[in-house]
């Protein structure tokens, strides 16, 4: 049975955020993780769970920290948990841009040298993950997922392809169309190389062109983010899912730009969001 070591645990809204490391053998090193548990789960509930993925240079931690969350998953019963964005290590590859490497996972499984090895991330969280979570903790089969930026790009694609492993998905600012996005064009060349084809399985405008969802779809994008629409692309993935008739939601929420201070002012309504898919 996989271990998992607990770092440390803070007592917050009646139930308890708990930062633990373990093993991955998808990765091949140490990972972090951060999940709330409500006071329900405390108790032995079994309770849904969320997974919510951040974004370039974050870790497991930024979630957990500015997000705000945890006031409305501990009202709901709900599971939050916070995977880091990468592994990490001495022996682990990184690089010199904050777009690569360390922080700068990308949610996929690298297949070129020296990435290969390590960058498993999604493996890591479509499978590791969640039957470590779903061995130690109080929780159903009941998943969703949200992400901020590269973790929206994350919560989107992941959601994408295992429509069957989800019941919704929802993000902030997201990377929609990596494949139109200096970023996406350098994490995909770098990890995937140079097949295009390739990098399409990780694209979410370019899977739900294939594969529409069953499942609901939440979006909100600020107005002024800097990164918006030339990195982010949001356009792109609501067109090509307005095309296929996809269930979702996309606000354009004016004066809000790429920051905490966004998602943590609609937070609650995305996990009200996910609630409502539970059947809470």
């Amino acid at each position: 049975m996989t271990e998992i070591t607990l770092l440390n645990k803070h007592k917050l809204f009646n139930g308890e955020q708990r930062r633990y490391q373990h093993y991955s053998h998808f990765n091949h090193c140490n990972m972090t993780f951060s999940i709330y548990l409500p006071s329900r789960a405390l108790q032995g509930y079994a309770l849904p769970v969320i997974y919510c993925l951040a974004g370039l240079t974050c870790t497991d931690e930024n979630f957990s920290i500015k997000s705000g969350a945890q006031r409305f998953a501990a009202e709901w019963g709900i599971v939050l948990v916070m995977p880091d964005t990468s592994p990490r290590g001495a022996e682990v590859a990184n690089a010199d841009s904050y777009s690569l490497g360390q922080g700068a996972g990308f949610y996929l499984n690298a297949t070129q040298q020296p990435w290969a090895q390590h960058y498993q991330m999604y493996d890591y969280v479509v499978t590791e993950l969640p039957e470590l979570i779903e061995k130690h903790f109080p929780v159903t089969s009941q998943r969703s997922l949200c992400g901020h930026s590269m973790g929206g790009h994350g919560a989107l694609m992941i959601a994408l392809k295992n429509p069957q492993r989800y019941l919704t998905a929802s993000a902030f600012a997201p990377i929609a169309h990596p494949m139109n996005s200096a970023w996406g064009k350098e994490a995909f060349s770098t990890y995937l190389g140079n097949n295009q084809a390739e990098w399409a399985a990780y694209d979410s405008t370019e899977l739900i062109q294939l594969y529409p969802p069953s499942l609901p779809i939440l979006i909100d994008q600020g107005s002024v983010d800097e990164f918006y629409p030339e990195q982010l692309h949001p356009q792109d993935f609501i067109v090509a899912a307005k095309s296929k008739g996809a269930n979702i939601r996309y606000h354009l929420r004016e004066h809000y730009d790429h920051s905490y201070y966004f998602v943590s002012t609609f937070i609650e309504s995305h996990i009200s969001f996910h609630a409502e898919a539970f059947g809470l």
